[in-house]
C-alpha cells in the first residue's frame, strides 16, 4: 500500500548537447582547422593535401555524378553477397566449434593463425578460381568476414549459461532449435560484434580487391583518381567511404539492439 502514493517520473530525453558531443565536435573542428593550415603551408607538394574549399566542390561533384552511383551500387553488392557468404560459414562454423570441445581444440587454432593474415595475399588465387570479374572481389570479402565472426561466434557460445543448454536439451530440441531458439538469442552482443568487424574486413578486402585489378567499384575509382592525381576527388571518396562505413556500422548496432545493452 506505500507505493500506491509514490510519484513514479517519466524518463526525460537526454540532453543532445552533451560533454561528449562537445568533445567530439572540438576534435573534429580541430582536424579540419588542422588540414586547413597544412593545406595553405605549402609544405607538401601541391594538391597533396588540397585545401577544403576544394575538397567540398569535389565532393559536390561526386555526389551529382550519376557515374559514382552506378559504381557505388557495384560495390556494395559485391561487400553484400560477400558478407552474407562470408557471415553464414563463419556462423555455422562459430557454432560447430563453440559447441563441441573436441572439434574446437582440433581445428580453433588454424582459425586463430590464419585469422590475421592479410587477406589480399589470396586474391590472385581467387582470380584463377573466380576470374576478375565480381566473383573475385565477392570471394575476397567474404574471406575476410569469416573469421572475426566465426571467432565471435564460437567465443560467444562458451559464454552461454549452461542452465539454458540444458534447458534445450531436456525439452530434446534438435541442432536446428538449438541454435535458433538458445544459442543465438543469448549471445546477441558477440554476433552483433562479429558482425561489425566482419563488415570492415569485407569492405576492406573487396576494395583492395577493386584497386588491383577492375573498371568497376569504388575501389577502381579510388585508383583512378590516384593515377590520375585528382586528390580532391580522392578525398571526396574517401569521405564518402568513412560515412558509408560508420552509417553501415551505426545501422547493425541499432538492428542488433546493442544501444539498448549499453544503457541499461
Amino acid at each position: 500500500m506505500a507505493e500506491i502514493g509514490r510519484l513514479v517520473r517519466a524518463p526525460q530525453a537526454r540532453p543532445w548537447l552533451t560533454s561528449v558531443t562537445l568533445l567530439r565536435t572540438v576534435i573534429v573542428l580541430a582536424a579540419l582547422v588542422g588540414w586547413q593550415i597544412l593545406a595553405v603551408s605549402g609544405l607538401l607538394y601541391r594538391d597533396v593535401v588540397p585545401p577544403l574549399p576544394k575538397v567540398a566542390a569535389a565532393l559536390v561533384k561526386l555526389l551529382s555524378s550519376v557515374d559514382f552511383y552506378w559504381n557505388l551500387w557495384f560495390t556494395i553488392d559485391e561487400i553484400a553477397i560477400g558478407l552474407v557468404l562470408g557471415g553464414l560459414a563463419g556462423l555455422v562454423t562459430g557454432l560447430v566449434i563453440g559447441s563441441n570441445k573436441f572439434i574446437a581444440k582440433a581445428f580453433e587454432p588454424y582459425l586463430y593463425y590464419i585469422g590475421p593474415t592479410p587477406k589480399i595475399i589470396f586474391f590472385p588465387v581467387m582470380i584463377m578460381w573466380f576470374g576478375a570479374g565480381a566473383g573475385s572481389k565477392i570471394a575476397m570479402g567474404a574471406v575476410s568476414c569469416f573469421f572475426p565472426i566465426a571467432l565471435n561466434v564460437a567465443a560467444g557460445m562458451r559464454q552461454i549459461d549452461q542452465v539454458l543448454i540444458k534447458v534445450g536439451e531436456s525439452f530434446r530440441a534438435n541442432p536446428w532449435q538449438m541454435a535458433t531458439k538458445i544459442y543465438l538469442p543469448a549471445m546477441r552482443r558477440p554476433v552483433i560484434n562479429g558482425l561489425r568487424l566482419g563488415l570492415g574486413v569485407a569492405l576492406i578486402g573487396t576494395l583492395l580487391a577493386e584497386t588491383k585489378i577492375s573498371n568497376r567499384g569504388l575501389g577502381f575509382v579510388v585508383i583512378d583518381a590516384y593515377n590520375t592525381f585528382n586528390m580532391p576527388r580522392l578525398y571526396a571518396i574517401l569521405i564518402v567511404l568513412f560515412v558509408l562505413a560508420i552509417g553501415a556500422n551505426a545501422l547493425i548496432t541499432r538492428l542488433g539492439g546493442l544501444d539498448e545493452i549499453k544503457q541499461k
